[in-house]
């Protein structure tokens, strides 16, 4: 993954040292949670919730090593010019129950706390419906609920009947 990313500064290990540094509660969701339960894509994003309440302290220490931020209304990016990886902190308090369930696993070569897979489906649910999302955004979502519910048919049932049409 740092090879196709050109990923000069290995922005995704410091994020997770600032966090277990920190003891700050956190877990993956959105795609690199995808790829925890089934076969791996690559992308450039890295979408994590974070335990509300350590935002600011996430951004001081991420800016202290190097990163920037910037701020929309449910995310805040973190990113370095010396990486294409982009690393998005969801501020959406919907997210906030899949941190206390997220269990530690390897994903692309890191040791990473994912939310469980029922919990990542319901983001990539959530992110479908989300009207505000790029076409190409929600295209690749439905891909991903596509490619779990491949894997995990039992959990075709969790999803709402329009998405349950689409991927069957």
């Amino acid at each position: 993954m740092k090879a196709v990313s050109c990923d000069n500064v290995n922005i995704i290990q410091l994020l997770l040292d600032i966090l277990k540094q920190n003891e700050i509660p956190y877990c993956v969701i959105g795609g690199l949670a995808v790829n925890a339960y089934v076969e791996p894509v690559i992308s450039l994003d890295i979408d994590l919730v974070i335990v509300t309440g350590a935002t600011e302290q996430i951004c001081q220490l991420a800016i202290e090593n190097g990163l920037s931020t910037t701020r929309f209304p449910h995310s805040i990016n973190l990113n370095s010019n010396q990486s294409d990886i982009r690393i998005q902190l969801q501020t959406d308090n919907r997210y906030q129950d899949f941190i206390a369930r997220a269990s530690l696993r390897t994903v692309m070569g890191y040791q990473i706390m994912v939310a469980r897979l029922e919990d990542v489906l319901q983001g990539k649910v959530w992110a479908y419906q989300d009207e505000t999302r790029r076409k190409s955004k929600k295209q690749k979502d439905l891909a991903d609920i596509t490619r779990i519910t491949e894997a995990y048919p039992s959990l075709i049932t969790l999803l709402p009947v329009p998405i349950r049409d689409l991927v069957q």
